[in-house]
């Protein structure tokens, strides 16, 4: 989940520079009067990327010090961690449980996968975006995420012997297919300076991860409706920032790759237009009359 061909692999970006001469011993030699940059390690490279991480990771070791099972954390014990619950923001009016969810994960597994999806992506989003637009498409896009899914839930409760649930919803996923959706739009872009060839397998490579998670996210779903295994996937969280990043991006394509000036420009368009549409879907879901039966 979340992995690349070793050719196309964000973590070994194609170096922008072109090598013109390899003497005898190997070495990379620049050209005569180009200056000699020292690379710069990963976590200067892309801060934001360990930054998120970083916080998902602390979030779980402050739920495990606090006795919640790292395997297998209670719902009870989830929601009061801030999990993404449609009675609680809608009848409570909790409305930061949109954000708190998308940094708490439900066990160890679900974190590391989320995390290493991350990686990758951010990894390769970074560099495109900047270390804001990153921390802002994380927000955002998660939040989209998280949104659909509470308007999901609240439309489409779970009723069991005449009584009606809303489940409670965590993880970085939602954010996760957000930062997929922003990239396969911005690596269409031919003002890149990347070689076409190698864009088309990182962006096939992204379509290929978006595509085969949700598909996987879908076939549980079918499943558990049948075989009522008790394994849930938040489907809604999942496309709603998958959509997210798709809008989200469109404003910055015609600028991606140009001078920083003009791209900045194109980036609080974006964020600003976000911003916007999530202010008017979450105005949308309070008027949204309750479940029948409620």
């Amino acid at each position: 989940m979340g992995s690349f061909p070793p050719e196309a692999n964000p973590a070994n970006p194609v170096p922008l520079e072109n090598a013109e001469v390899l003497p005898p011993e190997g070495r990379y030699m620049p050209p005569a009067g180009m200056p000699v940059r020292r690379r710069r390690p990963t976590w200067a490279a892309a801060p934001a990327t360990h930054v998120l991480i970083a916080v998902n990771c602390l979030v779980f070791l402050l739920m495990v010090a606090r006795g919640i099972s790292p395997m297998n954390p209670g719902v009870d014990q989830l929601m009061h961690w801030g999990a993404n619950n449609a009675g609680s923001i809608l009848i409570d009016g909790e409305w930061m449980r949109i954000v708190t969810a998308m940094f708490l994960h439900v066990g160890l597994i679900h974190l590391a996968t989320n995390m290493w999806c991350l990686w990758n992506l951010g990894l390769l989003a970074e560099p495109l975006m900047g270390s804001f637009g990153l921390l802002a498409a994380y927000i955002l896009t998660g939040a989209a995420g998280n949104l659909l899914s509470c308007w999901a839930n609240w439309v489409w409760p779970i009723r069991e012997s005449g009584t009606i649930y809303f489940p409670a919803g965590a993880g970085a996923s939602g954010a996760v297919f957000g930062i997929a959706g922003i990239l396969i739009v911005l690596l269409k872009s031919n003002r890149l300076p990347v070689p076409q060839r190698e864009l088309k397998k990182l962006r096939r490579s992204v379509i290929y991860f978006a595509a085969i998670n949700l598909a996987i996210g879908f076939s549980i779903w079918g499943g558990n409706q049948v075989l009522h295994s008790g394994l849930n996937i938040d489907n809604m969280a999942h496309l709603g920032g998958f959509v997210g990043g798709l809008m989200m991006a469109a404003p910055m394509v015609p600028r991606v790759g140009s001078d920083p000036g003009s791209f900045r420009s194109r980036l609080r368009i974006a964020l600003l237009a976000m911003i916007g549409l999530l202010v008017l879907f979450s105005f949308y879901i309070d008027h949204v009359p309750p479940p029948q039966n409620f």
